[in-house]
């Protein structure tokens, strides 16, 4: 009997190779990866999501849409859960607010014109430099004046014939008269000479209004300003034959002295805008540049259109400056500021206090006990950063400028107050007045 093989002595194999996936199932095992972990992100942001609505504030507190808006966050959460919040507060006043409207305008010159020639011939000499502020009456340019020169000793000439047979006329015609009153001659003759001293007389009419004709020529080969302002370019070099149908003619004057801005304003400004201006207000308007961080010039209301373009639902409105310094270029874009009246005594509060919910606009006021009060506000105009109120806070009250995206309905907090103008930092505690009338609250 044959022994068995031994390990050793048997055949060795191969080793089976593993199998590999096909690339499409490689693929799409991999995209099943990258949607697994999307949607493990958004279980946690749900989760996240579902934890602040259920943490939040009040209705009257909360922002649209029922999340915490963070928008400030100027102070650090720094207190731990349950004790009392850190916010910066201010204080409401009684105070002058300035109701200012804001427009885009153009600078516009009160008047523009183009110089041209109103007589034909060679322009002998220019008498401006461009850009050339002129006055009225200043000589601009001169054409050649000898052809009308010429044509008025022509003129002339012919109204001394004209007046020599009108003269000698007359004469015959009294002669005649009297020789008819003798029965020496037939009326017929009379009336033949009182015909011809007419005929004579328009004669002499015709060629002295040749003669006012040449002189006035004369004037026009001196062109001058029609009024003050700043000359353009020249447009006509010396040398030229110009005609009073050049297109471009000679040059073009601007008056930029005064100068005036035609700006637009939203058309619901109308009917403040009107009653000011009917009562005969001054209304000033300021002139700032393209970014508005310089003004250019002051000025006032003017005139008013008459027509709201229905485009754009905005009115017209041209304000004048006196420009003395040359601070507007016509043409020039500016951004206007019209102070339209001054409303005194009224309750002021930064913008930065004013929340918004779903129940409305509101403010959290800071009680004597330090706790936070959401109450809703009426809001009136603003004036850069400060803000009118109508109903809902007294001048005196407490409000809260940071840190009320943290604050819920009665909510402790620990006020620090902001001075009035101040550049520094806030300053803990009421201001000196206040802490002299009220007893320091056990959180403080």
């Amino acid at each position: 009997m044959n022994p068995s093989p031994t390990e050793a002595d048997r055949p060795k194999t191969a080793p089976r190779p593993v199998p590999e996936l096909p690339v499409p199932l490689k693929r799409k095992l991999s995209r099943r990866a990258v949607l697994l972990g999307l949607l493990a992100l958004l279980l946690l942001g749900v989760g996240a999501l579902v934890y602040h609505r259920y943490h939040m504030p009040p209705t009257l507190g909360a922002r649209p849409g029922g999340l915490a808006g963070g928008r400030r966050g100027g102070f650090g959460g720094g207190f731990g859960a349950g004790g009392p919040t850190p916010v910066l507060v201010s204080v409401a006043r009684s105070s002058d607010l300035n109701i200012i409207l804001n427009g885009l305008g153009t600078v516009t010159p009160l008047a523009t014109v183009t110089v041209r020639t109103q007589i034909s011939g060679q322009l002998t000499s220019v008498n401006f430099t461009e850009g050339q502020l002129v006055k009225q009456g200043d000589l601009l340019a001169v054409i050649d004046p000898r052809p009308y020169e010429v044509s008025l000793e022509q003129a002339q000439g012919q109204l001394l014939q004209a007046q020599a047979q009108y003269n000698e006329a007359k004469i015959d015609l009294d002669r005649y008269v009297t020789l008819s009153a003798q029965d020496s001659i037939s009326k017929q003759q009379v009336d033949a000479e009182r015909a011809l001293v007419s005929q004579y007389e328009g004669m002499v009419k015709t060629n002295q209004g040749t003669v006012d004709s040449a002189k006035l020529n004369l004037v026009y080969c001196h062109i001058t300003a029609p009024f003050s302002g700043r000359v353009g370019f020249r447009l006509v070099d010396q040398g030229n034959f110009v005609t009073p149908g050049d297109a471009g003619g000679l040059v073009i004057l601007a008056e930029v002295k005064p100068i005036t801005v035609i700006f637009t304003l939203p058309e619901d400004s109308i009917p403040a805008v009107l009653t000011q201006f009917r009562a005969g207000a001054k209304i000033q308007v300021d002139a700032y540049n393209r970014d508005h961080t310089a003004k250019l010039a002051t000025g006032g209301l003017s005139s008013l259109d008459n027509t709201v373009d229905p485009t754009t639902g905005t009115f017209k409105l041209r304000a004048i400056f006196p420009n003395d310094d040359d601070g507007l270029f016509p043409n020039q874009f500016v951004n206007i500021s019209m102070l339209l009246a001054v409303k005194h005594g009224v309750t002021v509060i930064p913008t930065s206090a004013i929340e918004r919910g779903q129940q409305g606009t509101f403010v959290y006021v800071v009680g004597q006990d330090n706790k936070a009060a959401a109450k809703s506000v009426t809001l009136g105009a603003v004036e850069g950063e400060r803000q009118e109120i109508l109903s809902g806070v007294a001048p005196g009250d407490r409000v809260v400028i940071d840190g009320a995206d943290r604050l819920k309905d009665g909510m402790e907090v620990v006020p620090t107050f902001q001075r009035p103008g101040a550049g520094g930092p806030a300053k803990s505690g009421p201001p000196d007045g206040e802490r002299r009338r009220r007893r320091p609250s056990g959180g403080n």
